[in-house]
């Protein structure tokens, strides 16, 4: 399952999604999770009611399951949630390794409602890659 971080020092969530100078991007699994990449977003990121700055975030995020944010705002969070990825807002800077390390222990025991719905994307997912590698 991939999980997005907003992120501005690339350690912990402590970005609003929208002004985010970074999106880390992990695979996590029961056994373990994996480092993807960092994609980094240059100009001006400040609220400034310019939706079409989210469109390139948006596009980096679109193979994830959860995004994990400081904030966001109420049209980015339903453009989100209509591409079937789940936000999470923290109450305050977390460290991206500690949300792993609970994720990861999460999905060794009964994941809840909302995070088997995102491991059903995942697998939605590669059943439709499958698909098309065989009738490819």
């Amino acid at each position: 399952m991939r999980v997005a971080f907003s992120t501005q020092d690339l350690q912990r969530v402590d970005a609003h999604f929208g002004w985010a100078k970074n999106i880390a991007i992990y695979d996590v699994r029961p056994e373990g999770y994996d480092f993807v990449e960092t994609i980094t977003f240059d100009g001006e990121l400040q609220e400034d009611g310019n939706e079409d700055k989210l469109a390139p975030k948006l596009d980096a995020i679109k193979d994830c399951a959860i995004l994990y944010v400081a904030a966001i705002g109420g049209s980015g969070a339903a453009r989100v949630v209509a591409m079937k990825i789940h936000p999470i807002k923290v109450a305050q800077p977390e460290p991206i390794l500690d949300i792993l390390d609970k994720l990861q222990d999460v999905l060794k025991g009964t994941p809840p409602p909302w995070l088997r719905k995102a491991l059903l994307k995942d697998q939605v997912r590669d059943n439709q890659f499958e698909d098309e590698v065989e009738n490819g």
